[in-house]
This record gives structure tokens, C-alpha cells and sequence, in this order.
């Protein structure tokens, strides 16, 4: 399983706006497109999305890269402050790996 996160700083006064378009929920739907498990969170300053699946970068490629889907992200352009960043992960750890030995690290 891997994942990873898109890091965007907010412009000024975007936070409402960011809000709203979290509420309506991702333009694709997670489970067909393959997730496991995708989040958004929100600070007055940020908004980071979360993405679990194998292959994910593949996942979020494919979205980004979709050409019906990439107008689904015009409103972020008007609130997000400059590129996305991506986020790798560096350290994981679940109680579930521990319990069950899986994922732990060689």
C-alpha cells in the first residue's frame, strides 16, 4: 500500500471558498478510481489531500491527467496559491502492522 499527499497553500481569504468545495466532495469517485482510502484536510492556510492505494501515484496521475476530470479542478486554480506539492511519506506506523506483522520494515 502506498500513499501520499498534495500539499497547496491557500491565497488569502480562500479558506470559505476551500471549504465549500470540500464539502461537495472529490470530482471522481475514490472507489473505482482505485483508492483505499482519500481524505482532505484544512487549516486557515492549506488545504493537504491524502491518497491510499497501491500504485498511487499512478492513481493520481491518471486523474490529474484526464482531460474531462482536469476541469473539475478550474475552481482550486482561483483559490490555490501557486503549484501543488507533493508529499511523500517517510515514516508510517499502525497498530493493525504492528498486530499482524505485515508492513513491518526489513
Amino acid at each position: 500500500m502506498n500513499r501520499l499527499m498534495i500539499v497547496a497553500r491557500l491565497r488569502a481569504g480562500k479558506h470559505d471558498e476551500a471549504e465549500a468545495l470540500l464539502r461537495s466532495g472529490p470530482p471522481f469517485d475514490s472507489e473505482e478510481a482505485g483508492f483505499h482510502r482519500h481524505a482532505a484536510y484544512l487549516t486557515q492556510s492549506e488545504v493537504v489531500f491524502f491518497f491510499e492505494a497501491p500504485e498511487v501515484e499512478w492513481i493520481v496521475n491518471d486523474i490529474v491527467d484526464d482531460p474531462v476530470l482536469s476541469t473539475a479542478f478550474a475552481p482550486w486554480r482561483a483559490i490555490v496559491d501557486g503549484p501543488p506539492r507533493i508529499a511523500h511519506e517517510l515514516f508510517f506506523w499502525s497498530r493493525e502492522l504492528e498486530e499482524t506483522g505485515v508492513g513491518l520494515g526489513a
